[in-house]
């Protein structure tokens, strides 16, 4: 018998249990889940191979590896840290939505086959989906739908991928495979839609900023992190991914730069921070996948930080356009205190992200790959500047644009009235204690990284250590001259303005190419299927069932025709004859003697057959 049990038994079971009870009873079930968890995380044993049978499949469902484990730790922390930052809403859906998207998520980790990752990659969905309609909102609604096409689409392309393979001789081992043939491609292409590639990733900006406040914690914590995991378990190394991953690097920081919605431009940062991860998985080497890991375990941290303090921006407020808010740090300035923590977890050396970020410089600097470690550079930089800089800036210490305090809740963004202005209070204490504990744990790791979360790296012979004296003061010096270019842009008037509404994406490429294929089809392909259904099926073919349908009748009539002559019948009597046998053959109503006397014709006709062959 095993000594833990799966995990995702844990997060699923509690997942159906929510919705069961009420008021601080469900808050209890819900927030004793992830705690059960975390102590079930440490009665796992290290290396250890979990095996079931379904039908003719021996399946692993549960592969402890280190990798595995560091991601496993990582979710199983978030998905306290974001109940927790919930559990106040007490709303069924959103809490078993978190829950349900952390079972999921966990089994993907733990899977060491194809089968059992399908399965739970498809249950990711619905729990994304369920924490999107948890903002009760029309345009959550939509964005739901949008999520759910678009992933049903990816979860199609996976398992056809994953069919052929298995066809073709390949095994069941969620293991690595080379990029060859339509099996590889097509599971290549399913890892890419949850991976948020350029043109195939567009939901992501797009749904992300729907959910509810704190369903969009859940949402930016797991689906990308497993495509990344999942892309690390079977295609490292895969040259591809290095240019792929850069262009998710530089493609978003436009539309970041020029966004309106902040909690979009945190989704535009997301793509920019998963880049880095998709670059470091095509390097492939020992350090590069360290990066990686590093990477998901800090970038969750700080991304649940940062998203959190716009959670409560948009519940206490009402909104979290650029052009509607401001000077909120004096009305909150918890939340805005743990907004900068994560704000500086992004770079900032003895802050998490300049851990992993150190690493992937580091891995492409060993790999002599000058123009991609420009590029990861400007990223690191570029990201800094717009979610550690801007966004802090024009929600907490800008100048006040004079909106009114918000409903609490996800409710639609109010009108700003700039006339009169009721200043919001700080977020409740639940939300504050899972802020505080996340932006705690991002300066932990950053500042002890030795003691927490390098032991856990998947290869400890490719380890780094980015606090060396040069390193650590040549950070401070670019991040200084950062901030000191902002503040001259900032006066200056240099930044581009925000820019309301949404801005185009690559996704217009088959919004707008879509309904103009459909519309092409509808002129060209449906009026030429009419014309050959009507010449075809309306004409040859109908002709031709009426031929089949009364060509015996007449020949029968034919043959009886002259025998109605011999026996003295004039022709109106034999047109009568015909009309009537003709009537019977089609129905095959024969008179009994007629029938008894073709029933000795074929008789004989058989048994001359016999003889005449010989037998």
């Amino acid at each position: 018998m095993p000594e833990a049990l799966h995990p995702s038994l844990i997060y699923l079971l509690g997942a159906a249990l929510v919705p069961v009870f009420r008021g601080r009873a469900r808050q209890a079930v819900a927030l004793l889940v992830p705690i059960l968890g975390l102590l079930n995380y440490y009665a796992i044993p290290s290396g250890a191979t979990w095996t079931a049978r379904l039908l003719e499949f021996d399946l692993v469902v549960l592969r402890a590896d280190a990798f595995a484990l560091l991601v496993l730790h990582i979710f199983t922390v978030v998905s306290f840290l974001g109940t927790l930052y919930i559990a106040g809403r007490n709303d069924p859906l959103e809490l078993a939505g978190g829950l349900l998207y952390s079972g999921s998520a966990m089994g993907a980790v733990l899977a060491g086959d194809f089968v059992t990752l399908f399965l739970f990659w498809e249950a990711l969905t619905l729990g994304a989906i369920l924490c999107l309609l948890a903002r009760r909102h029309p345009a959550a609604g939509r964005a739901a739908m949008r999520y759910l096409l678009v992933h049903l689409l990816g979860g199609v392309v996976l398992l056809a991928g994953i069919a052929l393979h298995l066809g073709s001789g390949g095994g069941l081992a969620f293991d690595q495979m080379p990029l060859q043939g339509a099996a590889a491609w097509l599971v290549f292409l399913g890892f890419g839609v949850n991976a948020a590639w350029p043109v195939l990733g567009a939901w992501l900006p797009d749904t992300y900023p729907e959910a509810s406040a704190g369903g969009l914690v859940f949402m930016a914590t797991f689906t990308t992190k497993t495509a990344v995991y999942a892309l690390a378990r079977v295609f490292p190394g895969e040259p591809a991914l290095v240019w792929i991953g850069c262009a998710m690097v530089l493609l978003p920081l436009v539309h970041a730069a020029l966004e309106s919605d902040l909690r979009r431009v945190l989704a535009y940062c997301l793509v920019n921070q998963v880049g880095f991860m998709v670059v470091g998985v095509g390097l492939g080497t020992g350090l590069a996948l360290n990066a990686v890991a590093a990477h998901i375990y800090c970038h969750v941290l700080y991304n649940a930080v940062l998203l959190m303090a716009l959670g409560a921006v948009l519940d206490r407020v009402g909104t979290v356009r650029a052009d509607r808010l401001g000077g909120l740090a004096r009305a909150m300035p918890l939340t805005a205190l743990f907004y900068g923590i994560g704000a500086a977890s992004i770079s900032v050396p003895f802050f998490c992200g300049f851990l992993s970020k150190s690493m992937f410089l580091a891995a492409a600097g060993k790999g002599h790959l000058g123009l991609v470690s420009l590029v990861l550079f400007f990223g690191a930089v570029a990201v800094f500047l717009l979610a550690g800089l801007r966004v802090p800036h024009l929600a907490f210490f800008g100048t006040a644009k004079g909106v009114k305090n918000g409903k609490k809740g996800d409710a639609a963004e109010q009108k700003p009235d700039r006339s009169s202005v009721a200043a919001p209070t700080d977020a409740p204490l639940g939300q504050l204690l899972a802020m505080g504990a996340t932006a705690f744990l991002c300066l932990f790791v950053g500042v002890l990284p030795g003691a927490f979360l390098l032991p856990m790296l998947p290869d400890q012979s490719s380890l780094y250590n980015p606090y060396t004296l040069g390193h650590v003061s040549e950070q401070f010096a670019g991040l200084c001259a950062i901030g000191l270019l902002y503040l001259l842009a900032l006066r200056r008037g240099w930044l581009p303005a925000p820019v309301p509404g949404r801005l185009p994406d690559l996704d217009r490429l088959y919004r707008s190419g879509g309904p103009l294929f459909l519309r092409l089809a509808d002129r060209t392909l449906n009026p030429l299927n009419a014309a050959v259904s009507r010449i075809f099926v309306g004409g040859f073919v109908r002709k031709l069932a009426v031929f089949f349908e009364s060509a015996g009748p007449r020949l029968v009539c034919i043959a009886m025709a002259p025998i109605w002559r011999l026996l003295g019948n004039d022709a109106a009597s034999i047109s009568a004859k015909r009309e009537t046998l003709f009537l019977r053959a089609k129905v095959g109503a024969f008179p009994i003697g007629l029938t008894a006397l073709l029933a000795v014709v074929l008789l004989g006709l058989l048994t001359a057959f016999y003889y005449v062959g010989g037998r």
